[in-house]
């Protein structure tokens, strides 16, 4: 924003990263939201606030959990976009956070501006309807809400089916590197919150 680098520094370009090595690619077209604006403050409000309740719900003392959470959406989403025209993928990673979080709490209770009350694992999906609305390209959200939902079936569904087993491992290295040793054998903790309003106005969505 404050044109120190341009967005052509950091976009996203298969040839760039693997024939001219600018490997940094990979991660910088997750920071970007585009210029200041509504979908600028709108991005990063929920990438903070879902991250936050992520961090501090599900994921509370399993840091290393938490990244590979990132490592794995980052990943599948990259491999997306070599087939997709999709440069930046910030708002994509956004969706997904969201995704996963509503699905971890479906009995909290959401307001859209007053409007609209559903359950959180709908959110998502109003995400994606405001975005039409708003003229904005509805492949990212729709990318967020797929790698979302897979992230989700193999963290919390399958492994739980009749036969089923843990796909997704964190890497030991990644244990020993960010979690405290005390916590490692910390239980995993899904919060629900009830019946819990959360309402969304132009703070975004808060816990009451």
């Amino acid at each position: 924003q404050l044109e120190f680098i341009n967005a052509y520094q950091l976009y996203f370009n298969p040839e760039l990263v693997f024939r001219r090595f600018q490997l940094w690619r990979l991660l910088t077209n997750f920071c970007y939201f585009g210029p200041i604006g509504f979908n600028f403050f709108f991005n990063i409000l929920f990438t903070y606030r879902y991250c936050r309740h992520l961090e501090e719900g599900s994921f509370r003392g399993r840091a290393a959990d938490f990244l590979f959470m990132f490592l794995f959406g980052g990943t599948l989403m990259t491999l997306m976009a070599l087939f997709v025209n999709i440069i930046f993928l910030g708002s994509a990673l956004t969706i997904m956070l969201v995704y996963v979080w509503s699905r971890r709490n479906p009995f909290v209770r959401m307001n859209f501006f007053g409007l609209l009350n559903f359950n959180a694992p709908y959110l998502p999906w109003v995400l994606f309807a405001f975005s039409l609305l708003l003229g904005n390209s509805v492949i990212v959200d729709l990318m967020g809400i797929a790698v979302g939902h897979v992230y989700y079936f193999l963290e919390d569904i399958f492994p739980r089916e009749q036969g089923g087993f843990k796909l997704l491992k964190t890497p030991r290295f990644l244990h020993w590197l960010f979690d405290d040793i005390s916590n490692r054998d910390e239980p995993d903790v899904r919060p629900n919150a009830g019946n819990a309003e959360v309402p969304f106005g132009a703070g975004g969505f808060v816990w009451q």
